[in-house]
């Protein structure tokens, strides 16, 4: 085993080259590989990308997802070049999402897919039965990456947009919050309501001018801290 901190030191690409390695899986890393290092193994590098490529290059691919609603996301084993996340597409695994998943679960999805995608082309890399496809670059999407401060709720937005950015940022990510007179409130869950007392008077509301968010799970750090 090498431990290293970067994957473009020349200890990794030496020991790549040294073992001979066919293919060079570079998954959950989020350094950029240099061509040195993505042409030492003998086959190349393949990389794992949670969306469905071309759409969504880039960072914070579960936030995103759940924040422009879309209705499907997936994972994409594909050929690593030069490139973010441009490379040709080996396979897919599409993601189904419903109207209320969170990044809890999506996240959980994403995991499950991985593996899924791995074992189906595994024994497909070893025998060499491989095909990649270029990817469309005219279709191609680039998602930015997110800050937590980016989770910050507007209460002069839109009801609608507060409770898909609870739901894009809850855990494992940092959370949504809105900071009041008694310190940060930070939202995990959330949902929509017409009247701030259903469900009991306990419950934290937050108004907008197209509705309640009940916050159901939340947590509070006082100014102080």
């Amino acid at each position: 085993m090498i431990k290293s901190p970067n994957i473009n030191d020349e200890t990794v690409i030496s020991a790549v080259r040294e073992h001979e390695i066919d293919w060079l899986f570079i998954i959950g890393w989020s350094q950029i590989a240099h061509a040195e290092i993505l042409a030492a193994p003998t086959r190349g590098a393949l990389g794992m990308h949670p969306t469905l490529l071309p759409e969504g290059r880039g960072r914070a691919a579960i936030p995103w997802a759940i924040l422009k609603g879309l209705h499907q996301t997936g994972v994409t084993l594909f050929k690593m070049d030069g490139g973010v996340d441009t490379g040709d597409i080996i396979a897919q695994r599409v993601i189904p999402m419903h109207p209320l998943i969170d990044a809890a679960e999506l996240y959980a999805k994403v995991d499950e897919a991985h593996v899924d995608l791995m074992r189906e082309l595994f024994p497909r890399l070893l025998a060499d039965r491989v095909k990649a496809s270029p990817q469309d670059h005219a279709h191609a999407t680039e998602w930015p990456g997110r800050k937590p401060e980016d989770g910050r709720i507007d209460p002069n937005g839109s009801v609608f947009e507060a409770e898909r950015l609870v739901r894009a940022v809850t855990r494992p990510y940092p959370g949504a919050f809105l900071d009041t007179d008694r310190g940060r409130m930070i939202v995990w869950k959330a949902e929509i309501g017409v009247d701030q007392l259903v469900g009991g008077t306990d419950t934290p509301c937050i108004k907008f001018h197209d509705g309640i968010l009940r916050c159901l799970q939340i947590e509070c750090v006082s100014a102080a801290q």
